[in-house]
């Protein structure tokens, strides 16, 4: 009986200690499972599969070329704020100049 609880209690501590995965660990587990698929669609087998998997897993990940860098943002933000005042010439470029050198 007693060696029984402790067993169980084993079982709980450990439950416990059970990491989540970091950032970077549960993207790479999406990207094993995401290769994983299309292996699977595209019915791979043996040392093509093999092949594939390694390539697929050593790539890049593709850039959203929706997301915007900090520095496109903020002449996004600029832009429009000189639109809004209809800035023209030389006062809508002292006014960028500005914008953008606060906005740092």
């Amino acid at each position: 009986m007693i060696s029984a609880s402790l067993l169980l209690s084993a079982n709980v501590m450990a439950a416990d200690t059970a990491k989540t995965p970091s950032p970077a660990q549960a993207a790479q587990q999406q990207k094993m499972t995401d290769c994983n698929q299309q292996a699977a669609t595209k019915s791979l087998k043996g040392d093509e599969r093999k092949t594939f998997m390694s390539q697929c897993l050593k790539a890049k990940p593709v850039p959203d070329k929706k997301a915007l860098t900090p520095q496109q943002q903020k002449m996004k933000s600029c832009n429009a704020d000189a639109a809004t005042k209809a800035l023209k010439g030389d006062e809508r470029k002292t006014f960028m100049s500005a914008c953008l050198k606060k906005a740092a």
